[in-house]
């Protein structure tokens, strides 16, 4: 059977609990059809790029679904029909990735740097330790 990646965006103002209700009903879409869901993943509420049905944040929620062409239609049939659901896309591919995906990687990333880690930056000398800057004089000598 072929391999796809399913990403749908759901409306900002869902509970958790109902993302996650929305995933199972799209689980069960496919295994219902003779198909398999390998793997579920909630990327979290994220910001979109513009404003979609006048949401400007949506859920992102990512499966790896191994089923018949039948299933997927039937699947993004009544994607398409939930209004809860303002964007899916749907493509195949060669093979899931093994672990976490990108979005997954980035968001771990992210959290272990902390909020102002800008990246490694060891070498680089202090503002006041700057060799090619000359030392200002305070204000009350260059007055006198």
């Amino acid at each position: 059977m072929p391999l796809y990646e399913h990403v749908f965006l759901a409306r900002q103002d869902l509970a958790q609990a109902q993302v996650d209700a929305l995933a199972e009903n799209a689980t069960k879409i496919i295994t219902d059809n003779g198909g398999t869901v390998a793997k579920t993943e909630t990327w979290g509420l994220r910001s979109l790029a513009y404003r979609i049905a006048k949401n400007r944040k949506a859920h992102y929620v990512m499966l790896d679904i191994d089923a018949p062409a039948a299933a997927l239609a039937e699947l993004e049939r009544q994607t398409g029909i939930n209004e809860d659901v303002i964007r899916f896309m749907t493509i195949r591919v060669d093979e899931h990735e093994t672990g976490p995906s990108a979005m997954m990687r980035r968001s771990e990333r992210d959290r272990e740097r902390g909020p102002r880690d800008r990246g490694d930056r060891g070498d680089r000398p202090d503002r006041g330790d700057r060799p090619d800057r000359a030392e200002r004089a305070p204000r009350e000598e260059m007055e006198a």
